[in-house]
């Protein structure tokens, strides 16, 4: 009797599954929905993420890790579309590892997937990001690269923002190629170029008064000029 019961329960439970999925798919769907008309991120997520589960597909995994990239829960996005390049990815799983990786500290990583988005569509802006990721790699031949074809590209209605100070600021996206290629200049040589660097620091600033991380490595620059000037002073100082 036990056993009729038992087998009862399972074909029960197995019909209520096979009738419940297509309903559960119509309720997280208008779920999604809802959400995304009160704007509640949180149950957008949950709305997709219960959709993947019944019904997965790579675009709405796509769509979830962008969600997740654009509430900078990186470490989320990448849990849910991986970090591997892969050729068929679309242009939203490409911008949300090459952003995400950035965004977790990951440049050797990222600046694949940045590659591959500007093969796709180039652009300045994301040439500046290419060439950002160049400099921390010390990878200047490619750094140069992008920062001239950023200098050459960038539109007068681009914008960079900065966020070193209490209150973000936005400058042209030329200045901001403008202060990668004064890194670039001191990179090449860290003693020899300085003065040269900061001429395109001052430069720069011309362009953009109010770049404050222009001021703060203009500062910096002048700092180590003072201190290989006092080096070199001392070693000229003859020995008693």
């Amino acid at each position: 009797m036990k056993r009729f019961l038992l087998l009862i329960v399972m074909v029960g439970a197995l019909h209520v599954n096979a009738q419940s999925t297509p309903d559960l798919l119509k309720h997280f769907e208008a779920y999604y929905t809802q959400m995304r008309a009160q704007g509640d991120i949180q149950g957008i997520i949950n709305a997709m993420t219960h959709l993947n589960v019944l019904a997965p597909s790579q675009a709405r995994k796509d769509t979830l890790a962008y969600i997740y990239m654009s509430e900078g829960q990186h470490v989320q996005a990448l849990n849910t579309i991986g970090i591997d390049k892969v050729t068929t990815d679309s242009d939203i799983a490409v911008e949300v590892k090459a952003i995400s990786l950035k965004a977790v500290k990951q440049p050797q990583l990222a600046v694949g997937h940045f590659e591959e988005m500007f093969k796709r569509t180039p652009s300045a802006l994301i040439a500046y990001e290419l060439a950002e990721l160049n400099l921390q790699l010390k990878n200047l031949t490619d750094a140069e690269k992008h920062i001239n074809y950023g200098l050459a590209n960038s539109k007068v209605e681009e914008t960079k923002a900065f966020y070193e100070t209490q209150t973000p600021y936005q400058v042209s996206l030329k200045s901001a190629f403008m202060y990668l290629n004064a890194l670039l200049t001191y990179n090449k040589d860290p003693k020899g170029n300085i003065d040269a660097a900061v001429d395109i620091l001052d430069a720069t600033l011309k362009a953009s008064p109010n770049f404050n991380l222009v001021n703060l490595s203009k500062s910096e620059l002048l700092r180590q000029k003072q201190v290989i000037q006092a080096q070199a002073a001392q070693q000229e100082q003859p020995k008693n």
